[in-house]
């Protein structure tokens, strides 16, 4: 009975001990949370005065015939862009992302069509290593504060993908969706070609800009379509990092959790062992004084 009291004492210290990492990891991801909301913010107006740009400069151009918005009739090769995260403690995260790639990765070959995995992040990067896929490119270390450096780069080596003449046909991405503190969505949106629709509807009341292009457009979209381009998977980077740090909340909340109710369940069957223990010894107790005033009853 008293190696179960030791063994229930360490397995509660033990718990205990998890518990208040887990407890400090929810904390830590309830903070970067905040900020992470703060940095989507705040690339928020670019992305949109940028978009304002592009549509405005096709807007404005009898025929958008750019090698970026050229939709080919026979795609071969399509890349797609995994975002994942460097470190783990954020429950589902990785493997929902990892299904909808792998998803999308099914029916780009049930089109024909060869899929290029682009990986960012230390989980898909070892996804992929562990099964021996062969990666056009893959960039960790950025997964809970990426830069917009970190998005040029990666878009520099989709463009010049996009663009050799024996490379990728289409570029997907395939990121998480911050809606809210309890809702994070995969999405998976293609980037280029981009696709150009011809709509008399404004998103909204304000009228897009008249632009006068000197020498050209197609010069103009050179350079606005891959800023363009950048602005798209930063702004995937940064939905993807909130969306990782509120499922880190959520799932070490769950194991904290989990971890009290284990301490509850081992008290309870430590006190039950005790109040067991106790009661032998009292049985004891009574058995040997009932033996000795038997024994001293014989004598008499």
């Amino acid at each position: 009975m008293g190696a179960q009291l030791r063994l229930l004492r360490r397995r509660i210290k033990s718990v205990k001990s998890t518990a208040k990492i887990t407890r400090a990891q929810e904390l830590i991801a309830s903070s970067r949370i905040v900020k992470a909301q703060l940095r989507m913010q705040a690339a928020v107006p670019y992305e949109r005065e940028i978009t304002r740009a592009v549509t405005g400069v096709v807007s404005n151009t009898a025929s958008v015939d750019h090698p970026l918005t050229v939709e080919k009739e026979r795609p071969a090769r399509a890349a797609v862009l995994i975002v994942t995260s460097d470190s783990g403690f954020c429950g589902g995260f990785n493997a929902n992302v990892l299904r909808e790639a792998e998803a999308l990765v099914g029916l780009l070959k049930g089109k024909g069509i060869e899929p290029v995995p682009f990986v960012t992040g230390r989980k898909g990067v070892a996804w992929h290593s562990f099964r021996g896929r062969e990666m056009g490119g893959q960039w960790t270390g950025f997964s809970r504060k990426p830069a917009y450096s970190d998005a040029k780069e990666i878009a520099g080596v989709l463009i010049d993908s996009f663009s050799a003449e024996d490379g990728v046909d289409e570029i997907h991405i395939v990121s998480t969706q911050f809606v809210s503190m309890l809702t994070q969505e995969v999405v998976i949106k293609r980037i280029l070609p981009l696709e150009v629709e011809e709509t008399d509807e404004r998103a909204d009341s304000t009228p897009l800009p008249y632009f006068e292009f000197e020498p050209s457009a197609a010069d103009v979209l050179d350079t606005l379509l891959p800023r363009y381009v950048e602005s798209r998977i930063f702004s995937a980077l940064l939905q993807s990092a909130a969306s990782e740090e509120a499922s880190r909340r959520r799932a070490m909340k769950s194991a904290t959790d989990n971890a009290n109710e284990l301490i509850r369940t081992f008290t309870q069957q430590m006190n039950q062992a005790r109040q067991a223990e106790i009661t032998q010894e009292i049985s004891e107790i009574v058995g040997g004084a009932s033996a000795l005033a038997d024994a001293a009853a014989g004598k008499e």
